[in-house]
């Protein structure tokens, strides 16, 4: 992981949503910039804003889910209006997103909005921009500066376009976009400088994960505006997911990176969760919830853990609030290491389940008994660090694998037949600690 590239810092909500810092350092004792500021997860409700209340629920449910900032559409007077009544109604900062009418960002300013997102591809006579940085200067709220591929480039004459294009990447394999992408922001951001206006943040979305990364890679070089990253038009979860992870990952482990979206046509709760998932996964925020972690499959797979590992999953997002570490293993041969590092543990054998707690073994129990005793033993867990008496991630013995024929109540008939023979002596695993 390098360091995170130091941008400016910008601010989103109030003190009823909480105020939400993008970019910079946080405060440390002496008011001094210090840690980067977390990174930030957005999504963008799916619905219409002037639905006022399936708007709120909608927003709510993303705000429930993790969402730290949430985006509205605002194409029509009608929407801006809502927002009067939407806002006061949710506890997460609003984002307008402003697209061909200036008009509606000035409407979402004067309704309390909490930022404002502006594309240069639709929105670009300077008088129109002043006048929207005038009202959010005025505000003392942020605005985006959005570029998507597919608004930026001028498709109304062809000599204005190929003008914008420039030799500045012409040995780049995305050379013409790069340069359209970067000269549309330099532009827009002249604006923004010559009013005295730095409350800024920048995106640059593409299609193409290759492209993202490229153009994100270039613009930090740059800018010091904290960067919104995101792959546009990713398409739905199944391959959404790939594709944007593709990119973002490799942006944030460079430093480069201070809020993202994942986007999908999909539900937006599930752009939450993995975006989260992906700042967890990267030790670049503290989980909220259990781990859950779960053995691939194959065929000495006794139990149907399909089926176990969602209703887990399940249980688990509406039942623990804390980072427990719970690993749902389907045979003996990776079970005992994942259970050496997991907070609660399972792992199965022909029908049957043995449970793990910190390391120490609770319970052998029939498969359809798994999901019931392992739900319960997390909470148990949960309830004692709440209340000071263990620690996550504290192990106090070492496992000794079970028998895989015996102790799983597999084996007695299939040794009293001949078929097998009985285990070796158990073996134990790793140092006592």
């Amino acid at each position: 992981m390098n360091p995170r590239q130091k941008t400016r810092p910008i601010f989103v909500g109030d003190k009823r949503t909480g105020i939400v810092q993008i970019g910079g350092g946080l405060a440390d004792s002496k008011g001094q910039p210090g840690e980067p500021a977390p990174v930030v997860v957005q999504t963008m409700t799916a619905g219409y804003t002037h639905e006022i209340d399936r708007c709120i629920t909608e927003i709510n449910r993303l705000a429930a889910a993790g969402a730290h900032v949430v985006r509205v559409a605002v194409p029509e007077r009608k929407d801006t209006e809502a927002l009067k009544e939407i806002i006061p109604a949710v506890g997460v900062p609003i984002v307008a997103d402003v697209h061909f009418h200036f008009k509606r960002a000035i409407e979402a300013v004067e309704a309390g909005v909490h930022k404002i997102r502006l594309n240069p591809g639709n929105i670009s006579d300077g008088g129109q921009v002043n006048a929207v940085i005038d009202a959010c200067k005025d505000a003392g709220i942020p605005i985006r500066i959005g570029v998507n591929e597919g608004s930026i480039v001028e498709r109304k004459d062809k000599q204005q376009r190929m003008k914008e294009l420039g030799h500045v990447f012409s040995e780049h394999k995305h050379g013409a976009m790069l340069s359209i992408m970067i000269a549309k922001l330099e532009e827009y951001l002249d604006i923004f400088a010559q009013r005295d206006f730095f409350d800024i943040c920048i995106s640059a979305k593409s299609m193409d994960a290759t492209l993202a990364i490229d153009a994100y890679a270039e613009i930090s070089k740059r800018f010091d505006h904290p960067l919104h990253l995101g792959v546009t038009h990713a398409g739905p979860r199944e391959t959404g997911a790939i594709r944007s992870i593709a990119a973002l990952s490799g942006l944030l482990v460079n430093g480069i990176g201070d809020t993202i979206r994942i986007s999908y046509a999909s539900d937006p709760v599930f752009e939450v969760e993995d975006g989260l998932e992906l700042l967890y996964s990267l030790g670049m925020r503290e989980r909220v919830g259990a781990e859950l972690i779960a053995c691939p499959t194959c065929g000495r797979i006794q139990v149907d853990l399909f089926t176990l590992v969602q209703e887990v999953r399940e249980k688990l997002q509406s039942q623990i609030q804390l980072p427990i570490k719970v690993a749902v293993m389907g045979c003996v041969v990776n079970g005992p290491g994942e259970a050496e590092g997991a907070d609660v543990a399972v792992f199965a054998g022909n029908k049957r389940g043995i449970i793990y707690v910190q390391g120490e073994k609770v319970a052998n129990i029939p498969e359809e008994e798994i999901l019931e005793r392992l739900l319960s033993e997390c909470e148990t867990f949960q309830d004692r660090v709440n209340r000071g008496e263990v620690k996550l991630g504290e192990k106090k013995v070492d496992i000794i694998p079970p028998d895989p024929i015996g102790e799983l109540g597999s084996g007695f008939d299939k040794i009293a037949a001949g078929d097998v023979e009985p285990a070796p002596t158990e073996v134990t695993i790793g140092k006592t600690s």
